[in-house]
């Protein structure tokens, strides 16, 4: 069905997730007018949003009524955010703003803490790697000396945030301890902003999902093969791959549906699974990232599933149709690089290059 003269509101226009969901919806049965805002007035004029303002940040406390009046004024038909601080106040304010596709604001609270969504998967018999948190050095030390015993290496990182925040791989309490202390120190982070987990060495897997009224519409997955920047990394990867291809694997697809529903029983809008092999090729979930969709998810749109359409569509009242999982063609490569764009290409068209 074509719809006509939606105006849509992005925000993170400036951002590559922001980037990508307004190519999503340009490449779909939907003519759209995007309103794209932005906190950086620089990233903004890299947007191509047919109308760009600048707003403040999402903890500015003018932010939500900026939005509002913004909203009003331009006659958004549905918000999109993107950035998950800007998620969490839109979905504290939803009943002030046009139509929204996200999932009850609880559900966005409970995602935001990593190590509780991990709790609550492993309660529901998911696979997860081990991980816990503290308060204090002294029980960061305990934690690390108990995961030491049965793993070579350790996984650091913030219990919030996105894009890997302050993550590090350890092989002693020392390093875990002085990598804490300086986000403390520099970042004003707290000891019990961090979580340690058992290192993960194997493939990693992400698996994109959309629900309404707690029917899984579309879920698709992807490996992630190599990392934007990875090199630079002291863990070798980044939170955002330069190369990914598309797998129906039926135990990713499986798990990646198992970790929402052991989430949320009723899920509604957009929920996405990153997991992971560990040292012996079991697959953990590892997080759940809630009401926004997976950076790159102009892949999956290019290769005929339209996420960000669906989105649009089902905050217009539309039911959706259930496409089932895994429904794009295995094999797909997705392959992007900084000021160079990005291409969906199949094994054979890499296979035809010439070698010498």
């Amino acid at each position: 069905m074509t719809i006509e003269n939606i105006r849509v509101l992005v925000t993170g226009a400036g951002g590559s997730a922001g980037s990508n969901f307004m190519d999503s919806l340009r490449i779909s049965n939907m003519a759209c007018q995007i309103v794209g805002t932005d906190a950086s007035p620089h990233m903004l004029l890299l947007s191509t949003a047919e109308n760009r303002f600048v707003v403040p940040r999402a903890n500015d406390p003018h932010y939500g009524n900026v939005i509002e009046k913004l909203s009003i004024q331009c006659k958004i038909d549905v918000v999109w955010a993107q950035p998950d601080s800007e998620l969490r106040i839109i979905s504290k304010i939803r009943d002030r703003l046009p139509p929204t596709f996200i999932p009850e604001d609880q559900k966005i609270i409970e995602g935001s803490d990593k190590q509780a969504v991990l709790s609550r998967l492993q309660l529901a018999g998911v696979a997860v790697p081990l991980a816990q948190t503290g308060t204090s050095e002294d029980e960061y030390v305990a934690i690390c000396e108990a995961l030491l015993i049965e793993h070579q290496s350790l996984w650091v990182r913030a219990r919030s945030g996105a894009g890997s925040r302050a993550s590090l791989p350890v092989s002693t309490p020392d390093q875990a301890i002085n990598w804490i202390k300086w986000w403390i120190s520099e970042k004003g982070l707290d000891w019990a902003d961090f979580q340690v987990s058992e290192r993960l060495p194997g493939k990693e897997f992400a698996f994109q999902s959309l629900w309404q009224h707690g029917k899984l519409i579309s879920g698709e997955a992807r490996q992630r093969i190599s990392y934007l920047y990875g090199f630079l990394t002291p863990s070798g990867q980044s939170s955002t791959p330069a190369i990914a291809v598309s797998t129906r694997d039926q135990g990713v697809l499986s798990q990646g549906r198992e970790s929402v529903l052991a989430f949320d029983p009723n899920p509604h809008g957009v929920y996405c699974v990153d997991m992971k092999e560990d040292q012996n090729g079991k697959l953990k979930t590892t997080e759940i990232n809630v009401g926004r969709f997976f950076t790159t998810m102009n892949f999956l749109a290019h290769a005929g599933i339209n996420m960000p359409e669906m989105a649009i569509r089902a905050a217009l009242g539309e039911k959706l149709e259930p496409l089932g999982m895994g429904t794009v063609e295995e094999g797909l490569y997705w392959v992007r690089m900084v000021d160079m764009g990005f291409k969906l290409v199949s094994k054979e068209e890499l296979d035809r290059l010439p070698s010498i």
